[in-house]
């Protein structure tokens, strides 16, 4: 039921519902923090902090971001989360030394889920580019949704009883050949058109929920065509 409502539940009611100590609305956020906690670990990499300072850093923000005291005073930006998290914690790092004896006093009592050595792990297996901070938290961002979407999907196949379909057929969300649709039919026992129309119906259904997704990231519903597409623009200059 959890998963339910938060699906249903935009970033800028959170904040709002937040603010207010209402019922389930720190659970919300969390879950939507933990989508960028790994974006945001990098950008902070990114701008020269170590590992122990980045992961500081990083947990210092989401902890005072979960503080309902903290969320009274934010502003969103151009609606969109993303660009919402990048700003504040920005600003986050600016005032690091008074935000972290805030934090001492006795803030930040949310629940995270947040793995800084595993983080650590997957940056370094990062490969070496020229993006700047910004550029670099965005591609992350990109991932982290689509990722999110990816694991929607197989949950739903294993919960109708397909568990194979996402593990042969997730492949061809981006494209196949009618060789392969034959290859994977025969691991299925199908036929390599019923294999075409499954594949069809997954793209169609990883659609929708990449749209859900975005759409709980962004104010409004005419935001979420033009966010979904500048996803897809960072994705593929990956």
């Amino acid at each position: 039921m959890a998963d339910a409502q938060f699906t249903t539940t935009r970033w800028t009611v959170v904040l709002a519902a937040r603010a207010r100590e209402a019922p389930g609305s720190e659970d919300a956020l969390a879950r939507l923090c933990e989508t960028y906690w790994y974006p945001l670990y990098v950008f902070v990499r990114r701008s020269g902090h170590d590992a122990q300072e980045a992961r500081d850093i990083t947990q210092g923000y989401f902890l005072r971001l979960l503080e309902a005291d903290y969320l009274q005073n934010v502003r969103q930006e151009a609606g969109r989360f993303r660009s919402f998290l990048l700003s504040s914690i920005k600003h986050f790092m600016a005032n690091r030394r008074r935000d972290a004896a805030a934090l001492k006093r006795g803030g930040g009592q949310a629940q995270l889920s947040l793995d800084a050595e595993q983080a650590e792990a997957r940056f370094r297996l990062e490969p070496r580019h020229e993006r700047t901070p910004d550029r670099e938290y965005e591609r992350q961002w990109a991932r982290a949704i689509i990722q999110r979407a990816h694991r929607r999907l197989r949950e739903e196949l294993e919960q109708a009883g397909k568990p194979d379909h996402y593990r042969l057929l997730a492949r061809f969300l981006s494209g196949g050949q009618g060789s392969e649709y034959e290859e994977v039919a025969g691991e299925l026992e199908s036929t390599a058109s019923a294999v075409k129309m499954s594949v069809s119906r997954m793209r169609k259904r990883f659609g929708g929920i990449l749209r859900d997704e975005v759409s709980l990231t962004v104010e409004q519903d005419d935001q979420v065509d033009a966010e979904v597409r500048h996803l897809m623009t960072v994705f593929r200059g990956d």
